[in-house]
């Protein structure tokens, strides 16, 4: 490893270390403990063949120049996407602040009141802007949010006993295209059977559930649907609206219009376009319907000491607790990008979020009102944003793209064009020049908006959003910096200490990766921009794919996915259509390991396959003779068997080439989750094991960062044979001869984020890429050689070794009244985050250190377990009043005036003498779950107002 080489940088131990841990381990060299680790038959013969690593400088610079191929049109297209301005208080201090956007999931709360803060806001957002009950902490993208509103009607509809056996869902012609196609890929594998038409004239039959319509139309049309939403429920049927978040602080809500669910796209709201994404989608309904909503939400709760807390309601875990009964695999959010969108309507606050609306509209109605003066007619006689021009497109794109700017060209005799918060009186008078010279005429400068509205009146919004304090006070930019300061300071993210997170593997997500995202050459390009216009995103996409490719010994990817759940959906839909193009479309069994992710099965069930379960041995693997009979059992409807390797149990299972054998002999195919492949890459690969398709979860392996739970991006991988079937987009076009349907709305999926891990790829090189799995694999060894005295490791591989992470048996401790949680909160008290808690064993913790840690801070986190075992062990047995079922110690106990527990305030918060010197406080006391639970409470609004309704 060069010294100063990006791989020296990013791999935390160094020589000496290396070889210090190598000793405690107790073996000679790196291959020595591979050979202990590694089964011999899966490891590839020889390298992988990428282009040589670049220098973090040699990198930006090629990352610069690549992203000047791109070129930043004002982009007019619209189309669920508008370019928006990104403050740049919130671009500086939580886009590019690893303080945010290094931090895992919420799931241990009291460290977490920042983001969760954050979340809330957001949430009250969607809430007061949708006149709904209640919203959750955003989803992947708004045509996967419209996808969950049907799933979440389908579900419901069987309260209603008329209509059990309904399963026909109404789309409105005027849904967007990239909606429909998602909802087609969605609807096939559950029995939705999708009926597109017009809104105006539909007449629902008995056999319909629900229906979506979109607020305003694809081409702006504003429609009054009162009428639609009350004819439907008449008849039993529930109404989804899919609404545009900016103008609905000009327009009646959603819920004042009777809908049922409303869902869209929040990234207006201070979002980069970025190509697609990553963008947070909103997904808000009636809190009867709570128990079936996808994703997670934020609520209300108390801590110990009855100060009021935050944390993710219970429901947002029971979606993937309920496994192949799950209506959604949905286990992630866009946390960042829901974090800024909601700090843009904070900073802007109600009367800021009012006057961009306002100038939006003026914008477009001045537009309109000149453009039909030249002649050309603007067929939307209602309108907030959007206007639908009849002109010779192909004539009106020529001029227009000459002088850099782009509309939507639907067809040959039609131009669309959407107004933004970006559009100044200079832009208004371009756009008019662009129609004034393809109709060959003259046209008077325009020097001020027009003053007329072309809102219908009983559509004009006339309720107020937004009156919180929150969204009122912050409105500085000093005011808004310390807002956020303050909110960043009760989070603990990577920029503090090692988050250990088994199966997450939350690694360095290194600044050379994360810079170019803030170029404009990359942040503002339309995802549906003309291919000429995005050549530089192009190229690095097509290069990320191979480079994909190549580490997974596949033929195809595809980048569509926005998430690892996608991911799992996706390749199940692909295997589907496989087997549907060689006339064998019964096979509908997926054989899944007792031991995997929820999602697994939530997305099998989702691709319409039932779920048989395999079981798993004592030591943790899957067992070969149950699997095989299974399979055999099973031959003839066998779809595919879903396996994770190294297992999640942390092992490299010797049996996995024997278990691939059996499922291809019985007619499916093998999907492998890419949740570990951080074990994987450059010593063996899912080709090499014999899968056919594989997800890989690049917020993982590949350094995007999880930014508070998302985004994320899952694409798949696949074998020769499925490469034909990858999914396409109605727009773009892209995906294989025979593909799928679209899986998000983007054709690329969340493209800006892309960018990251074909940074982290191309400057690590094959000889970086596999140095980073074998300190993975070290540095776990290593751990579990430090731990094996004072616990119990649960599973190890055939010779004694872990794979990139290792599980820690703390059930033995129930014995003194100590669960894993309380260690779990114990360690905030030393400066750390929890490794994952219970999963997949309950009452463990699962360790994954990455490649990225040092041995400094292994060792730090070793000393803090190592602690916590003697203070367990110092533990009275029936003691309920210990360090350990305090924890954690906050701020406010230490400084109080009353100290009355039987231990000292050092050992308290100071247990080892690291924690003088970088001391991380805990925001809140432990939070109360059963309580948050019995008073569900989602929004800004306080506490005794829930309770006194």
């Amino acid at each position: 490893m060069e010294k100063n080489s990006f791989s020296s940088r990013h791999i935390g131990p160094r020589a000496d270390d290396a070889q210090k841990m190598l000793d405690t381990i107790g073996v000679k060299d790196i291959e020595q403990l591979l050979y202990e680790t590694f089964p011999d038959k899966i490891r590839l013969e020889k390298d992988l063949e990428l282009e040589p690593a670049m220098s973090e400088y040699e990198y930006l610079n090629y990352a610069t120049q690549l992203g000047q191929k791109n070129k930043v049109f004002r982009s007019l297209i619209g189309m669920g996407y508008h370019e928006a301005v990104v403050p740049a208080v919130i671009q500086r201090n939580i886009f590019e602040n690893p303080g945010w956007y290094t931090a895992y999931t919420p799931y241990q709360a009291e460290i977490a009141q920042g983001r969760l803060e954050a979340l809330l806001n957001y949430q009250t957002v969607i809430i007061e802007l949708t006149g709904m009950e209640i919203a959750n902490a955003s989803l992947l993208d708004e045509s996967t949010a419209v996808a969950e509103a049907m799933a979440l009607l389908f579900d419901v509809r069987t309260r209603d006993q008329k209509k059990n056996n309904a399963n026909k869902f109404f789309v409105s012609e005027e849904v967007l295209p990239q909606t429909i196609s998602v909802l087609q890929t969605r609807a096939i594998p559950i029995g939705v059977e999708l009926v597109i038409g017009k809104h105006e004239d539909f007449n629902f039959g008995e056999d319909f559930f629900g229906a979506i319509l979109q607020y305003p139309g694809k081409y702006g049309q504003v429609y009054d649907y009162a009428d639609f939403i009350h004819n439907a429920h008449s008849k039993d049927i529930k109404v989804a609206l899919a609404a545009d978040i900016l103008s609905l602080a000009r327009l009646q809500s959603p819920g004042e219009l009777g809908a049922d669910v409303a869902v869209g796209t929040t990234q207006r709201f201070g979002i980069p376009l970025g190509f697609g994404g990553p963008h947070a989608a909103y997904f808000a309904t009636k809190e009867e319907y709570k128990r079936s909503m996808p994703g997670r939400i934020i609520g209300k709760t108390k801590d110990m000491n009855g100060n009021e807390a935050l944390r993710m309601a219970l429901q947002t875990r029971e979606q993937h607790i309920k496994r192949e009964k799950a209506t959604s695999n949905i286990c992630t959010a866009q946390v960042l990008l829901a974090v800024m969108a909601g700090m843009y309507a904070v900073y802007h606050g109600p009367k800021g979020l009012k006057k961009i609306a306002n100038q939006v509209h003026a914008a477009a109605v001045t537009i309109a009102e000149a453009v039909e003066n030249l002649g050309f007619e603007q067929v939307n006689n209602g309108f907030f944003d959007t206007l639908h021009f009849k002109a010779p497109a192909e004539k009106v794109r020529t001029i227009a793209e000459s002088k850099n700017y782009n509309f939507f060209y639907p067809n040959a005799d039609t131009v669309v064009l959407s107004t933004n918060e970006t559009i100044n009186l200079e832009d208004i008078n371009n756009i008019i020049g662009i129609f004034a010279e393809a109709a060959g005429k003259e046209t008077e400068k325009i020097t001020a908006f027009s003053p007329q509205a072309m809102i219908p009146v009983k559509l004009e919004r006339t309720s107020a959003f937004l009156e919180h304090e929150v969204f009122n006070s912050y409105h500085s930019e000093s005011q808004m910096m310390r807002y956020i300061k303050k909110l960043e300071r009760k989070d603990l993210a990577l920029n503090h200490s090692m988050i250990s997170l088994g199966s997450c593997t939350m690694k360095l997500n290194a600044a050379s990766e994360m810079l170019p995202l803030s170029q404009p050459n990359w942040n503002n390009i339309h995802p549906f921009a003309p291919a000429s216009q995005a050549e530089g995103y192009l190229q690095m996409l097509k290069k990320l794919e191979h480079q994909l490719s190549v580490i997974t010994g596949f033929a195809g990817t595809t980048l569509q996915p926005n998430s690892g759940a996608q991911g799992e959906f996706t390749g199940l839909m692909v295997i589907r259509a496989y087997h549907e193009a060689r006339g064998e479309s019964h096979r509908n069994i997926a054989l899944i390991p007792a031991s995997a992710h929820g999602t697994n099965p939530a997305s099998a069930a989702m691709a319409g396959m039932k779920v048989v379960v395999v079981k798993t041995t004592e030591k943790g693997n899957i067992d070969v003779e149950d699997f095989k009979a299974k399979a055999e059992q099973h031959k003839d409807n066998l779809s595919c068997a879903m396996i994770t390797y190294p297992s999640t149990h942390g092992v490299y299972e010797a049996s996995i080439i024997d278990l691939t054998n059996i499922v291809h002999e019985n007619g499916g195919q093998i999907y492998m989750d890419g949740a570990n492949m951080n074990a994987q890459v450059g010593l063996t690969n899912p080709a090499k094991i014999g899968a056919d398709v594989c997800h890989l979860n690049l917020h993982k392996t590949f350094a995007i960062p999880h930014g508070g739970g998302g985004p994320g991006v899952g694409p798949i991988c696949v074998a020769e044979h499925l490469v034909a079937f990858l999914p396409n987009n109605p727009i773009v076009k892209v995906g294989g001869d025979k593909a799928i349907t679209a899986i998000s709305a983007a054709p690329y999926g969340s493209a800006l984020v892309c960018l990251i891990s074909f940074g982290y790829i191309t400057m690590l090189g094959t000889k970086g890429l596999r140095a980073a799995t074998e300190m993975a694999i070290l540095n776990a060894n290593y751990m579990k050689a430090r731990l094996e005295n004072d616990f119990t490791i649960l599973y190890t591989g055939e010779r004694g070794r872990a794979a990139h992470e290792m599980i820690v048996d703390c059930r033995m401790f129930k014995a003194k009244g100590i669960e894993v949680t309380d260690i779990a909160k114990r360690l905030m008290d030393y400066g750390f985050h929890a490794p994952t808690v219970s999963f997949p064993v309950a009452g463990t913790l699962m360790i994954e250190p990455t490649e990225s840690e040092d041995l400094s801070e292994l060792d730090r986190f070793c000393d803090a377990l190592i602690s916590i075992k003697k203070e367990i062990d110092e533990t009275e047995e029936g003691d309920t009043n210990n360090v350990l079922k305090n924890a954690p110690h906050t701020l406010d106990m230490l400084t109080a005036d009353n100290w009355d527990l039987p231990y000292s305030r050092q050992k308290a918060a100071y247990p080892l003498s690291y924690l003088a010197e970088n001391k991380f406080w805990p925001a809140v006391r432990r939070v109360d779950d059963a309580y948050g639970d019995r008073n569900l409470i989602c929004s800004c609004a306080p506490i005794e107002a829930y309770l006194e309704s």
